[in-house]
């Protein structure tokens, strides 16, 4: 592990190498101090013991090919390319081991963010539920085309240019996991989907930067899955 000095808006942060690239530790969605002489003596403590949830609200889903709309409200609109997992059976109180025999298919997900807002408050809710912030699509792959959720790569593009490129192996808690802690708290109903998280790479970890703007094509792949590509517009003015 190589831990750098990055400056972001001039403040200086945490920075993870992973191969050419350098992820913001403390960006909110990885949730580590600013200080890198805070961050070593976290020990096991810097890696989560229990996973973080939120909910996406209804309005902001749309498919493939449909327009994400940056806000008015802010210019830090991001992206974050996921694996989608689709429940097709009502459950609750999942174990572990039984958890990807309620899985009724998987999608793509682009957990569209607004990282402001979502800084705002531990929530996380009003910053991944603006209008047109849910892509998903192009269609939900049986689950028995997939045999292994934690072996696919996942690649997100910006006008052809690749921003992330990484696989769920690494993922932090896998999908079988999620599906156990979610059932814990709440009986999870079919049709739910469950984004799973995203590799390195998105706009808010660079330095300078680099935020989709209008007229960019945004493009998520998962391996098996299919493609989903939506393009960036502004948001319509008046009410």
């Amino acid at each position: 592990m190589r831990l750098v000095t990055l400056l972001v808006d001039e403040h200086p942060r945490t920075g993870l190498v992973v191969g050419d690239e350098v992820v913001d530790l403390a960006d909110p969605a990885v949730g580590l101090p600013e200080s890198t002489v805070d961050l070593p003596a976290l020990g096991e403590d810097a890696r989560p013991a229990h996973q973080t949830w939120f909910a996406k609200l209804s309005t902001c889903v749309v498919g493939p090919g449909a327009a994400i709309q940056v806000p008015s409200a802010s210019v830090q609109f991001d992206y974050e390319g996921e694996l989608g997992v689709v429940i097709g059976r009502r459950c609750r109180h999942v174990p572990v081991e039984r958890a990807l025999e309620v899985v009724a298919g998987h999608t793509v997900v682009n957990d569209v963010s607004v990282r402001d807002w979502q800084r705002r408050t531990p929530t996380m809710l009003l910053g991944k539920g603006f209008d047109t912030h849910g892509p998903r699509g192009p269609w939900l792959v049986a689950a028995d085309e997939i045999p292994d959720p934690q072996d696919l790569s996942v690649r997100t593009t910006v006008n052809g240019e690749t921003r992330q490129d990484g696989t769920t192996a690494d993922m932090i808690f896998a999908c079988a996991q999620m599906i156990a802690h979610l059932s814990t708290v709440a009986t999870v109903e079919p049709g739910t989907v469950l984004a799973t998280g995203t590799p390195a790479g998105v706009g808010a970890a660079t330095d300078p930067r680099r935020w989709p703007t209008v007229g960019d094509m945004v493009t998520v792949e998962v391996e098996g899955v299919g493609v989903l590509t939506n393009p960036v517009v502004a948001e319509p003015v008046g009410p």
